[in-house]
């Protein structure tokens, strides 16, 4: 006699570990044991796009007194999209001297020390990403990455996935049971793992700010997957 303990959900990540109930399952008859993802795909509502400049000046304070005036001019132009204070987030900052080293056996040249500071902005019009994009490199940013699309509340998706899922395995453990003789299965063990988001970046061509034309961007579909371990045992 086989026995299994039915697990509670475990979200990998949480804040807050979720722990096994300790419930003893007896087994009678063979197990069959699946893991199975399913994902979720829905437009996303909000976008993140990290930006922020990039300066060079013989003296570090020089450097990093330029980087500061440019940096200010890009959260003034975010805050005048209607960029709430909250969305705007420092995400690195950095002072690193920079040299150009030659193949002569001469001591490297000292270029100056590059002063970067990055912000990572959160834009929750979707429609207006291009504008905001072409924003940023008016005011002055010469570092821009993203946008990376979410969905700034994924509970429904993820509950969606994990239906998906439950569905599947149940269906796949009785496929393979009637195919081993046996009528139908008892479930004995579930636990659950998922990625906090699965993002798909929208395609950006490449910038370039004209009067005429806003920078393109296509929001895609984002995924929220949910994975499912499951035991479930043979039954006459």
């Amino acid at each position: 006699m086989k026995k299994f303990a039915l697990l509670s959900a475990v979200a990998l990540g949480a804040a807050v570990p979720a722990h096994a109930a300790e419930i003893q399952i007896a087994s009678q008859g063979p197990v069959v044991e699946l893991t199975v993802t399913e994902t979720a795909k829905a437009k996303p509502d909000v976008a993140t796009v990290n930006a922020g400049v990039t300066t060079r000046a013989l003296q570090a304070d020089v450097a990093a007194r330029q980087n500061a005036e440019k940096m200010d001019a890009i959260i003034a132009r975010l805050r005048a999209l209607g960029i709430a204070r909250d969305d705007i987030q420092t995400s690195n900052f950095s002072i690193n001297p920079q040299y150009q080293y030659r193949n002569d056996g001469q001591p490297p040249a000292f270029l100056g020390y590059d002063v970067t500071n990055q912000v990572n902005v959160k834009l929750r019009n979707i429609g207006r990403i291009g504008t905001a994009l072409d924003a940023l490199i008016a005011a002055g940013a010469n570092n821009v990455n993203g946008p990376s699309f979410m969905l700034e509340d994924d509970a429904a998706a993820r509950e969606q996935a994990r239906k998906a899922a439950f569905t599947n395995a149940l269906a796949r453990a009785r496929s393979l049971a009637g195919m081993a003789g046996y009528r139908d299965v008892r479930l004995l063990e579930v636990s659950e793992t998922y990625a906090n988001r699965t993002m798909y970046k929208g395609e950006m061509d490449a910038i370039v700010v004209t009067a005429s034309r806003v920078t393109p961007i296509e929001p895609g579909v984002v995924g929220t997957s949910a994975t499912l371990t499951v035991k479930y045992e043979m039954t006459r």
